[in-house]
């Protein structure tokens, strides 16, 4: 629980004198050590692979010896990511960054399609830019082991207390989490959180109103109205565009078994799986909008969430799988995607091609929609304007 002189430490990341230790607790977590070579030595016996838990933890400790502060692990992320970017992706571009001052923190929100690498790739265009990188919303339900609970809090995550379902416990986590954004960005750190609980498996990312009536939490107690509290969070929308989905066949089977069965129950590891998926698979191209902080603030949250996806959904950045997918009549040069998205569905299981199919057309679908929207309130605002001149 949180106490008078470090109110968010149940929460919170890890300050600079917090790391060494807790480094040395992820060296001493046979879990973390075993998860490790489960993955770099999957093909080897399992009794095999543990003997070398000793050697791994030594060649561990050699690495980290020199993190001695945040900024260390976040150096040490950034060089992993770029060579996983390398090998798992054909580049990232980003646009939008002009729009934002380097001294200035900023609540990011943004679309949601994969655990780890949506926050990373974030921070990876801060960081490009010389821009300090965001503390990160993460779910406590991804914190079910000790060592994970270490990586995240070492990489400047936050927790989110999901699991809490008495009533009263669930709201004074909320207040409690809605206090510690707004500290984070009154004290300089700016904060990245998801549009929404969980991963947009279908492809249609929609802002939750909660999330916004979360933040306002704070806003009320400090007795101010929703759009000057908003307005106050310095609000930028982002969104992530990933020309392939590495978990496509995995989130289709999950809504697969829901549509037909009611349900469905997680594996034991499966998230753990999904987040390694999610950084070494194939992306293609990648491409991270920045959109513009919302100023004029809407007085209802159904009005400012709407905004956010507005501004998403006007950012994306489509692909040709995209098109193919959404089957629209677009001109395209026949190239290796067409060949790749054809592959694709013909290697699934045919049940879940339609989920798969959806899951690539909808941000195409979406932003016609949103174009052809803002165009008609273009139109309307510009007959209005004309309508009052010529009275005048």
């Amino acid at each position: 629980m949180p106490n008078q002189t470090d109110p968010f430490k149940d929460i919170r990341p890890y300050f600079d004198h917090e790391v060494p230790e807790a480094i040395c607790r992820l060296l001493d977590d046979a879990d973390f050590l075993h998860a490790i070579l489960n993955y770099r030595l999957a093909s080897w016996p399992k009794t095999i692979r543990y003997l070398f838990t000793p050697v791994l933890r030594w060649l561990l400790a050699r690495k980290a010896k020199g993190l001695r502060s945040v900024s260390d692990v976040q150096h040490m992320v950034a060089d992993f990511l770029q060579q996983s970017l390398q090998k798992s992706s054909a580049g990232v571009s980003v646009s939008g960054l002009e729009h934002l001052d380097p001294k200035q923190s900023y609540l990011f929100i943004s679309n949601h399609r994969d655990i780890a690498m949506d926050p990373a790739l974030l921070n990876w265009c801060l960081h490009q830019k010389g821009m300090d990188t965001v503390r990160i919303a993460i779910g406590d339900n991804l914190l079910k082991m000790p060592c994970a609970t270490e990586l995240m809090k070492l990489n400047k995550s936050f927790i989110v207390k999901r699991s809490i379902k008495a009533p009263r416990e669930m709201l004074k986590a909320l207040s409690h989490l809605s206090a510690y954004i707004k500290d984070s960005l009154e004290t300089g750190h700016s904060i990245w959180i998801a549009q929404k609980e969980g991963r947009a498996k279908d492809g249609l990312d929609q802002t939750d109103e909660a999330i916004l009536k979360m933040f306002f939490i704070e806003g009320k107690k400090r007795g101010l109205d929703f759009a000057t509290y908003m307005q106050s969070l310095n609000i930028v929308p982002v969104c992530l565009s990933y020309e392939f989905d590495p978990l496509d066949q995995a989130k289709a089977n999950e809504l697969h078994q829901l549509a037909s069965t009611g349900e469905y129950k997680k594996s034991e590891m499966e998230d753990i799986q999904s987040i390694v998926q999610g950084i070494v698979g194939q992306k293609g191209r990648v491409h991270v909008h920045f959109g513009e902080a919302i100023q004029a603030c809407c007085q209802e949250p159904a009005a400012l969430a709407a905004e956010i996806d507005r501004q998403i959904w006007a950012g994306y950045r489509l692909y040709p799988v995209n098109y193919l997918a959404a089957d629209m009549d677009v001109e395209l040069d026949p190239g290796e995607e067409s060949l790749w998205y054809q592959t694709k569905m013909a290697s699934l299981p045919e049940e879940l091609r339609p989920y798969v199919q959806q899951m690539y057309a909808a941000p195409a679908l979406k932003q016609q929609q949103t174009l052809a929207q803002q165009e008609q309130l273009a139109t309307q605002h510009k007959e209005l304007e004309d309508g009052t001149a010529h009275q005048l």
